[in-house]
């Protein structure tokens, strides 16, 4: 289940905070566990600030050094010691449609490929029509992905995305380069697109436990020239 930590704190210098929020974000670079934070103003009050960073593994990101340092330099813009409300988040539908971009965005350009389990269950299905057997579990995932890298030099357009209970659709622009080997064709140089689907079910910590695929890969081997049109 997801984790939703609010820092609640009074202060009038609100630009000094969001500053200080911005030096927490690049000190803990690859570091935290937060999946995202939100700064915002009470309407009614202008001084009252809340801070919404959303955990994955929260203790573990309070006991970084520099969160502990970010905390002492907080405390002293506020004008009283800020207090703290954990919630356990049930469904939140924005943060799964942000986790199924993140995924398309990790699959084109993530180096290291190990971090996909920060989206990504364990156990994760993947349902591909084009493949002979559906690819389960991270070590699969991973082989696919780095076919598809070896074949072209890509990237995903989201063009758009419809969440409801744990499942999100997701609907994508594929534009890539044919650079390297992809299915035993040797590199054309050919600038392609494609677009699909991509259907995510997801588990209560906001992780992906399975996706179903639709593209027109026999529509993309024609434009590289491995199929007749």
């Amino acid at each position: 289940m997801t984790f939703v930590q609010i820092i609640d704190c009074k202060t009038s210098r609100v630009e000094d905070l969001n500053r200080l929020m911005d030096q927490w974000v690049e000190r803990t670079r690859g570091k935290r566990t937060a999946t995202h934070s939100i700064v915002g103003t009470d309407r009614s009050d202008a001084s009252h600030v809340v801070e919404f960073p959303s955990y994955e593994v929260a203790m573990r990101n309070s006991q970084l050094p520099e969160t502990d340092r970010i905390f002492r330099e907080m405390v002293a813009l506020c004008d009283e010691l800020p207090t703290f409300t954990d919630l356990d988040v049930v469904r939140d539908e924005a943060l799964y449609k942000a986790a199924a971009r993140r995924l398309l965005e990790m699959i084109a350009t993530e180096p290291e490929l190990a971090l996909l389990d920060e989206v990504l269950a364990e156990g994760y299905h993947d349902h591909d029509p084009t493949n002979a057997q559906d690819a389960i579990g991270m070590d699969a995932v991973r082989r696919e992905v780095a076919m598809w890298r070896e074949g072209f030099d890509f990237a995903f357009t989201v063009e758009d995305q419809i969440a409801e209970g744990d499942r999100v659709c997701t609907r994508w622009t594929w534009q890539g380069t044919h650079t390297g080997d992809f299915m035993g064709l040797q590199p054309t140089g050919i600038e392609v697109s494609m677009t699909g689907t991509l259907i995510h079910r997801f588990r209560e910590d906001g992780k992906i436990v399975e996706g179903w695929w639709q593209y027109d890969l026999l529509g993309l081997m024609g434009r590289i020239g491995a199929v007749e049109a």
